[in-house]
């Protein structure tokens, strides 16, 4: 995955994501808006047929680079949890 940084100042953070769409980002969204010291969250197109994204994200407080890489760790550590259920051996059949 190749990243291309816009902005990187001490409240915003603007990213784009190259050949990636919606699946990963959609995500990592939804758990930034949720956060009480996010003020936004959001991604964008260019154009509908553009394989990039853009993602923003707007604190209120804290560094947005180091809250984006608490976010995808946390997402790592679940999709681990969700492998794990899946594919263990104690699961039901």
């Amino acid at each position: 995955m190749e990243l291309k940084v816009h902005r990187n100042t001490k409240t915003e953070l603007e990213l784009e994501i190259i050949n990636e769409n919606e699946t990963i980002l959609n995500p990592i969204v939804h758990k930034l808006s949720n956060m009480d010291d996010i003020e936004y969250a959001a991604f964008i197109a260019d154009h509908p047929l553009s394989k990039n994204r853009r993602l923003f994200i707007r604190v209120k407080k804290g560094d947005p680079k180091k809250i984006l890489e608490q976010v995808v760790k946390e997402l790592q550590k679940e999709l681990e949890q969700f492998e794990k259920d899946i594919f263990s051996k104690k699961s039901k059949k």
